[in-house]
C-alpha cells in the first residue's frame, strides 16, 4: 500500500510549479546533490521550496495532520521520523547558504494563497 504513495509530482507540487512558472520563475526539480532533494530549486535566488503534505510532514494545527487510529505506534514513529528528517535537511540546506521555503498542502488547495510565494522566492538575503 505505501509503495503507491508518490514522493514527486504530487497534485500540490504541480499546482505550485504551474503557478510559479506562470509568474516567470524558472527552477530545477528534485536536485539530487542537495540534502533531502528539494522539490523546487531556484539557484538564481539561492532558494528552495519544499511542498509539504500536511499528513506526512505534521503541519501543526491542520486537520489534515491527523494520526490514524489503527497501528498508532507505527504511525507516530513514522511521522515523527519524517518531521525529524525535514528539520535535519532544512538545517543542512541553510548551512549551505540556501533559503528554505515550505509550502503546505492545505495552502495550495485553493491556489489563491500562493501569492506570497513569488515574493518570498525573489527576495534577496
Amino acid at each position: 500500500m505505501m509503495s503507491g504513495i508518490k514522493g514527486k509530482d504530487t497534485k500540490p507540487e504541480l499546482v505550485v510549479r504551474r503557478y510559479l512558472h506562470s509568474r516567470g520563475l524558472r527552477f530545477r526539480l528534485h536536485v539530487r546533490d542537495l540534502p533531502g532533494r528539494p522539490d523546487l530549486v531556484f539557484p538564481k535566488f539561492s532558494a528552495v521550496v519544499q511542498v509539504q503534505g500536511c499528513f506526512w510532514h505534521r503541519h501543526k494545527g491542520c486537520p489534515l495532520a491527523y494520526t490514524p487510529a489503527s497501528n498508532r505506534a507505527f504511525w507516530l514513529k513514522k511521522l515523527r521520523d519524517n518531521a525529524r528528517r525535514d528539520t535535519r535537511n532544512d538545517r543542512q540546506l541553510r548551512a549551505l547558504g540556501w533559503r528554505v521555503i515550505s509550502v503546505w498542502e492545505c495552502e495550495v488547495r485553493d491556489g489563491s494563497s500562493l501569492i506570497w510565494l513569488d515574493r518570498a522566492i525573489r527576495r534577496r538575503n
